[in-house]
């Protein structure tokens, strides 16, 4: 049995964030993750500069390795109709595979622990977590659950969502294409699904895309759903025709859930896509994932050091700060995804936005938080 003073399950970028906020303080922290890093995960790749401020204030600095400013975002309907703007904060293309090294050198720096291991159980009893691996019991005062998007802990932890089959699909691959722009992020639609198209840090061109399943499940394969569909639009029909796949295979995730989840589960904080995920199309997951961290880091620490402050006060303040940090956006997000989804009403909006840059950049920043220090 190894005792830690925090474990945080999940080795992201919620769980990297909290854990690096947590051992500047002098916190023993350890990081439960199933995969050594570095490795590539299923994500847009960008990332709002909202949360830079407080990256760099952790000694997280992206431009270190190469990550891409952006300043300006586009979108296409399905018959290829595009509009772009100028992003009203900007953000920064960067891969999951440099991205997430980046933070846990940063956390090794700082003393954290890691272990590399599937978690299987979590339990609760007379204030101590019990984390339990095929090999090894973790206890400890204070647990985070950063595991992300789905996992088997969240049926050992009755969450409703995981009780239901889920109905999306994401898959992502990277690609060479010596014009893409540097500076843009994009997002198109196709029947049933939509994609991002951004550069990353080693020049590749990220293209992941969020289809549900049943339009995807007609086609025997990845090949045949891009060329049948994703190309029928002419701009993604072009990249694809033009750019060459890095990756042998892409990446794929499904079972995505949409549905609002706790953000407190049998005592453990929720971070980053464990708590809530918002649709793809905000482009804004990844600096929420950095923010919840950044709450749970906040409310750990006073929880730590001030003796009249409770487990159920944390538990409460949590909670509460969770919902007025991300509630409007993911209900927005909820909205567009309605409207992305149904043809002649994304035709039409985007069509008449497109005429107005300023109620492009006012429904983008709905997205999109304040600077974070």
């Amino acid at each position: 049995m190894k005792e830690h003073g925090i474990l945080i399950i999940g080795g992201g970028l919620a769980g990297l964030t909290a854990a690096i906020h947590l051992a500047s303080d002098g916190q023993d922290v350890a990081v439960i993750e199933m995969s050594p890093y570095p490795h590539h995960k299923v994500c847009g790749e960008y990332v709002s500069n909202e949360v830079l401020p407080y990256l760099n204030r952790l000694g997280v600095y992206p431009n270190t390795v190469g990550a891409v400013p952006i300043s300006h975002f586009q979108i296409s309907t399905q018959d290829g109709f595009v509009v772009d703007t100028e992003l009203p904060l900007g953000g920064f293309g960067i891969s999951r595979y440099a991205f997430d090294q980046l933070l846990y050198q940063r956390a090794v720096e700082l003393g954290v622990t890691f272990y590399f291991e599937k978690v299987i159980t979590t339990a609760f009893f007379n204030d101590c977590f019990t984390i339990t691996t095929k090999s090894q019991i973790y206890t400890s005062r204070i647990a985070i659950g950063a595991y992300g998007k789905r996992s088997v802990l969240d049926k050992n932890l009755d969450r409703e969502f995981s009780k239901k089959k889920q109905s999306w699909l994401a898959v992502k691959a990277h690609y060479k294409l010596a014009n893409f722009p540097d500076d843009l992020v994009g997002l198109h639609n196709f029947n049933g699904g939509y994609g991002g198209l951004s550069k990353t840090e080693s020049g590749a061109v990220n293209f992941c895309y969020l289809v549900h399943y049943q339009s995807f499940k007609k086609y025997k394969d990845i090949h045949s759903f891009n060329e049948q569909v994703v190309s029928e639009n002419p701009f993604l029909k072009t990249f694809l025709n033009n750019a060459s796949p890095i990756f042998e295979q892409p990446m794929t995730i499904a079972q995505i859930s949409f549905d609002q989840k706790d953000s407190v589960v049998d005592h453990m904080l929720m971070c980053g896509d464990t708590a809530g995920l918002i649709h793809p199309l905000c482009g804004n997951g990844m600096a929420m994932s950095i923010h919840s961290a950044k709450i749970a880091s906040q409310l750990i620490l006073h929880f730590v050091k001030e003796k009249e402050y409770d487990r159920q006060q944390l538990e409460l303040d949590y909670s509460k700060l969770w919902t007025k940090a991300f509630s409007k956006r993911l209900w927005f997000g909820r909205k567009l995804q309605g409207i992305l989804m149904n043809k002649r009403l994304v035709s039409m909006g985007i069509k008449t936005i497109g005429k107005s840059k300023p109620l492009l950049k006012f429904i983008i920043s709905k997205t999109h938080g304040e600077l974070l220090s």
